[in-house]
């Protein structure tokens, strides 16, 4: 069974955001499976959520689970992507794949490479201070 996504109210309301600009953009496909994973989204208050759900600006450790190939990547917002510093677009597909997952869910995705089993296996936030 798939995880159920949980977000907090401002990534929440960033990323309803961009997918009503986006409609017009190169990446429809995934502004559609965002838009559906935000419509089964669970919204909490910031100070509710664990530290372990990835989040806007989230570094994250991703792993195949067939290839055990791990990822670091940190999940921005399209304008910040750069994929030498590891930064991807929450555009991205992996991105829309694990927002709003925790560390040892898994979730299967259509990737650009196929279907892949993803696990998260770390979640870092940085704390707002």
């Amino acid at each position: 069974m798939k995880p159920t996504p949980i977000l907090t109210i401002t990534d929440y309301n960033i990323l309803r955001e961009l997918t009503k600009k986006a409609k017009d953009s190169s990446n429809i496909r995934e502004i559609a499976l965002l838009t559906q994973e935000l419509d089964r989204a669970i919204i909490n208050k910031e100070d509710l959520l664990d530290d372990t759900i990835i989040r806007i600006n989230s570094h994250v450790v991703i792993e195949d689970v067939k290839t055990q190939k791990q990822m670091s990547i940190q999940i921005v917002m399209p304008s910040q992507s750069n994929i030498k510093e590891g930064k991807v677009s929450i555009l991205a597909p992996l991105c829309v794949a694990v927002i709003g997952f925790k560390e040892n869910d898994e979730v299967e995705w259509q990737l650009p490479s196929g279907i892949k089993t993803l696990k998260v296996i770390a979640v870092t936030n940085s704390k707002n201070t």
